[in-house]
Order: C-alpha cells, then sequence, then structure tokens
C-alpha cells in the first residue's frame, strides 16, 4: 500500500519526527486480549439487565433473543469487510482510519470527531447507572444514603489511575471482572433450563425463536436496543498497535468477539422469557417499578436473595468494567488524532514508563468530571438523564461511524485492487452492511425520543450534536491541509 506525499518541508520533517517518537506498547496484547475490552464494553449483565428488558418492554417482547439473532448475523456480515480492511489497515484510530483511507481526508476528519463524541458519550453516560447502582446497594445492603455522584468521583479516579498506566494492568482487571460477570449469568440461565419456564412450573418453549415471535411488536425498537448491545465492538482495531500479530489478533478476536457475545445474549434472553412465561412479558416487566429489575427477579424466584445480592454487586462492576473498556477506548482515540494532527501535538504523545497515551486518558477524566459535575449540579437523574441522554447519543454516533466505515472498506479495495481479489469481502458484505446500517440508522434518529424517553428540544438537539462534531472535524482536517500538507497526506496512514 502506497500512499503520494508532497515533499516535506524540514520544518514538517522534524515535526513529523517528534510525533513519531511517542509510540503506544507493541505486542502487549493477545486474541483473548483484545475479546476482553470488546466484551467489557458490551458489559453482559449490563445489557441483560439493564438493555434487554427495555427491549422486552417497548419492542417485539419475547422476540427479543430473535432480535439478538439478527443483530449478531448483520454485525458478522459488518466484519467480514472490517477485519478484510484490518488484514491491510493496522491504526489505533480504527473507524477513522479506515474511513479517511477509503473515502478520503475531510470524512476522516468528520469520523475523528464523531468517534471523540461517541465514545465519550457512552462512556460518561454510563458513569450515571454506575452511581445509581452503587448508591442503591449500598443503600439497601448498609442502609447508608449517599448521593451518587460521590461514587461515582471515586470510580473515575480509579479508572483514571488504570487508563494512566500500561495496558496490561487493565487487561488483567478486566479478565476478572467480564469472567465474574460472564459467570453469574451462565449459573442463572442454566438455573432456569433446568427448572423450567414461567418460574418453574412449565417446560422451555422455543416460541420466543419463531418468527412470529420477531415480528411481533416493534422489531425496529428491538433491533436498536440489540445493537446498543454490542457498541465498543471498534475496540479490536483500536488496540491493533498493541496487538501481537494485529493481521491475526484483529481479525480472530473480531469473530469470536461477537459470536461469543451474540450466543450468550441470545440464550439467556431466551430462558428470561422462559423464565416469567413467554406469554406474559410485556405485562410483566411493565408491572415492575424498574424494568431493569426483571433479571434480579427472576434470581430472587429461581435461586434466592442471597444470589441476587451478588449479581447486584457484579452488575456493578460490570458497568464499571464498560467504563474502563471505553475510558482506554477514547484514550486511544485521543492519541491517534493528537499523532496525525487533527488535535494539538501533546495529545499523540505517550508516557514514557508504560508506553500508554496518558494525555489522552487524562483529558478524557477530566472531560467526564465536568459533565457529571453539571448534570449533578443541576439535579438531574443519573439514570433517566445521564445514562439515557448520552449513551443513546453514543449509540447513533457508532452506528453511523460502522455505516461510513462499509462504505470506506468497499472504496478502499475498488482503488487497491491488487490486495484483494474477493468480491464477496471487498464488495458484497461491506456493501450490504452499510445499507441495512444507514437503515438503522435513520430509524433510530425517527424513534429517538422514543428511545431517550423525552421530548421536546431534546430529540433533535442531541443528535444534531452528532452533525455538529462532523462539522467540526471536516473542518480540522481542512485546516491540518494548509496548516501541514504532508500530515494530511499521512491521516490515517497504515502503521506497521
Amino acid at each position: 500500500m502506497t500512499t503520494e506525499h508532497p515533499a516535506p518541508s524540514p520544518a514538517a520533517t522534524s515535526t513529523t519526527s517528534t510525533r513519531e517518537q511517542h509510540q503506544l506498547r507493541r505486542g502487549s496484547l493477545g486474541v483473548f486480549g483484545v475479546t476482553f475490552f470488546v466484551i467489557s464494553a458490551a458489559a453482559p449483565l449490563t445489557a441483560m439487565a439493564g438493555g434487554a428488558p427495555v427491549a422486552m418492554l417497548l419492542g417485539n417482547g419475547p422476540g427479543v433473543p430473535g432480535a439478538y439473532i439478527v443483530a449478531v448475523l448483520t454485525l458478522l456480515v459488518f466484519a467480514v469487510g472490517y477485519t478484510t480492511m484490518a488484514r491491510h489497515h493496522t491504526s489505533t484510530g480504527a473507524f477513522y482510519s479506515y474511513v479517511t483511507r477509503g473515502l478520503r481526508q475531510q470524512f476522516g476528519g468528520a469520523a475523528a470527531y464523531l468517534a471523540l463524541l461517541s465514545y465519550n458519550a457512552m462512556q460518561i453516560g454510563l458513569w450515571g447507572l454506575f452511581g445509581a447502582a452503587v448508591t442503591g446497594f449500598v443503600s439497601d445492603e448498609f442502609g447508608v444514603s449517599i448521593d451518587w455522584w460521590v461514587f461515582v468521583l471515586i470510580g473515575i479516579a480509579i479508572v483514571a489511575v488504570l487508563g494512566y498506566r500500561q495496558i496490561d494492568l487493565s487487561v488483567k482487571v478486566l479478565s476478572v471482572l467480564v469472567a465474574a460477570e460472564f459467570l453469574v449469568v451462565i449459573v442463572l440461565a442454566i438455573v432456569i433450563a433446568v427448572k423450567g419456564g414461567d418460574f418453574g412450573t412449565t417446560s422451555l418453549s422455543v416460541t420466543p425463536l419463531t418468527p412470529s415471535s420477531l415480528t411481533s411488536g416493534s422489531l425496529p425498537i428491538a433491533l436498536l436496543f440489540c445493537f446498543a448491545s454490542f457498541v465498543g465492538f471498534e475496540a479490536t482495531a483500536i488496540y491493533s498497535e498493541e496487538a501481537k500479530d494485529p493481521k491475526r489478533t484483529v481479525p480472530r478476536a473480531t469473530f469470536l468477539a461477537v459470536i461469543t457475545i451474540g450466543v450468550v445474549y441470545t440464550a439467556v434472553t431466551f430462558l428470561m422469557v422462559n423464565g416469567a412465561g413467554v406469554g406474559n412479558i410485556p405485562g410483566y416487566i411493565a408491572k415492575l417499578a424498574d424494568p431493569t429489575t426483571f433479571l434480579f427477579d427472576l434470581s430472587n424466584s429461581y435461586i434466592g436473595s442471597w444470589f441476587t445480592t451478588i449479581m447486584r454487586l457484579l452488575f456493578i462492576t460490570s458497568v464499571f468494567a464498560a467504563v474502563l473498556a471505553f475510558h482506554n477506548a477514547v484514550a486511544r482515540y485521543t492519541y491517534a488524532l493528537g499523532r496525525e494532527g487533527l488535535l494539538p501535538e501533546q495529545a499523540g504523545r505517550t508516557h514514557r514508563t508504560h508506553q500508554s497515551p496518558h494525555v489522552g486518558s487524562v483529558a478524557q477524566t477530566t472531560v467526564a468530571v465536568i459533565v457529571v459535575a453539571i448534570f449533578a449540579l443541576a439535579g438531574q437523574d443519573p439514570v433517566l438523564a445521564l445514562f439515557t441522554w448520552l449513551t443513546n447519543l453514543g449509540t447513533l454516533g457508532v452506528i453511523a461511524l460502522m455505516a461510513a466505515s462499509s462504505f470506506a472498506v468497499v472504496a478502499f479495495f475498488l482503488r487497491h485492487r491488487d490486495l484483494e481479489r474477493n468480491l464477496l469481502r471487498t464488495l458484497v458484505a461491506p456493501l450490504v452492511a452499510g445499507i441495512a446500517l444507514i437503515a438503522i440508522l435513520w430509524y433510530a434518529i425517527a424513534n429517538f425520543g422514543l428511545l431517550i424517553s423525552s421530548g421536546g428540544i431534546l430529540v433533535w438537539l442531541l443528535p444534531a450534536l452528532l452533525l455538529v462534531a462532523a462539522v467540526l472535524g471536516a473542518g480540522a482536517s481542512l485546516v491540518l491541509r494548509s496548516r501541514s500538507p504532508q500530515l494530511y497526506a499521512e491521516m490515517g496512514r497504515h502503521r506497521e
């Protein structure tokens, strides 16, 4: 792969040399390490306790397991083109880098700022859920009432330390947390499978997997929640510069993560629906004071309150694992954009000892503290406002990035036909995935008020932020073109 560059001036050469001195810690992540970051961002227990019940309530009820199958199949089609690109292109900029090399620099700049906004929104929004979960747990178990933002600030401090240090430490923390949350979810699922459906009174039914259940209610709304469960999918490429043999690690980790998450989510939601009774689901969840207590309700009935207490504690660590994964993703995006001139040069520096993107980590921590403080001072609800508004905003942005990346893969291989001759991987699969993702994005924007459970100005203001970010990013690329033609030409380039 070659790129034509203008002849660099001595000053430009010096600037580029300075930027290239700061490298991430190479060869520190294997297939399972990268996979853990993807699964951590997906947060299995958080998805099953938080997202799945709402998808059942507002979406297609008992057909949610089928909706997860549709989501997984769509992501696997997307992954075909995505991983094909990964075999020929390595960059921690991931979606931004792919869009730049495929659709050119202005679109790449737009993708860069869109990614920064989206992943910051996801990370900061999750702090609202974390704060509410810890506050509720401490109040119920110890009778102590503490404001949610106190726990959030403590959590931010811990994440700041982990994000500042070398990546190995985050992997070790995430591996323990992810293994624990997977274990409790699977244990509950096995118990339901053994005892039977409808709180142990009937045999299991295959109805949740039938076409009629899939198309019942609102399938599109269910699909949106299912796709939200996979946000963080890009992490496989984000860590490509730190991976061992990225041309093999990224594709393997991508498919391993999607298949693992998809199988677990489909199986667990299938058993959740059976657990409460296939015909009872929408009504049963609607009667709950909070839909997110549905999984814990099943735990109380099938195993006991002692197990539910463990699940509630691991729910907190599940959200924390997701927050840490998104923090690391934002830090690496910031590093990539600083290195390539779309952010100040300081952002593209790594720590001398840890070789971590410490500047990006500190910047993300600072933004998180400011936004959380604003919501706390305004007296906004941590779940209904901070979590719901920002995570849905982030989901919209990531879907848009995935769609753009799909079309970028097509454009890239049309220009570089010598790299890959398989049209299924370079044209058909990414084109199908891109069209499907555009349709999902359009429906999500059209129904954004339902997703955030709000109306008025927020329904158009929040999605408009994505457009503003994209315009600013495209503008930043034009500024870079006039300021440093060499850096502009090298935007998103392949890095061995």
